[in-house]
């Protein structure tokens, strides 16, 4: 079984997790602009953060290296439906890249870097493991801290929630 294959599940059912999470701003689309602290990003842009991660399993399959220096800087989806249907759309392509990919690909450098400055170079599944599916449970996870902290139900992630019993 080849890297890919072993990644694709987890994917698969990390991907629906943070569906039911993102199913749950239904109720929040009036609080997109929240934030629990000023340096915090709003709702809104935690969403849509989370809805774009996928593109970077896109990306790293398909690049070598980015330059945050040169990056253009992606807009707030705008609300529950829109956020849904990006997440889709790009957790859609990632798993077509990622089911064409093989182990030598895979096992190839990737850098990211701003100008100069290396920030880190790992083989692309390393990418993918840490700056996707890593970082996608990270910024789930403070969402659901969101969804709390504005009384809204948190939906059970690797067993039932506290709104779930």
């Amino acid at each position: 079984m080849g890297i890919a294959q072993m990644m694709l599940p987890e994917l698969k059912h990390e991907a629906a997790n943070t569906r039911k999470i993102l199913e749950r701003l239904k109720q929040a689309e009036d609080k997109f602009e929240w934030r629990p602290h000023q340096k915090s990003y709003t709702m809104g842009q935690l969403a849509s953060h989370i809805a774009n991660l996928t593109t970077w399993i896109t990306m790293t399959i398909n690049s070598d290296e980015l330059d945050l220096a040169s990056s253009p800087r992606r807009q707030p989806l705008t609300g529950f439906l829109e956020v849904l249907e990006v997440f889709e759309k790009n957790l859609d392509e990632a798993t077509k890249a990622l089911e064409g990919a093989d182990d030598s690909l895979l096992m190839k450098k990737w850098t990211l870097r701003k100008g100069d400055h290396v920030i880190l170079e790992l083989p692309k599944a390393a990418v993918i493991r840490s700056m996707v599916f890593n970082h996608v449970v990270h910024h789930r996870g403070q969402l659901t801290v969101y969804l709390r902290l504005n009384d809204l139900a948190v939906p059970g992630m690797y067993g039932p929630s506290a709104d779930e019993q």
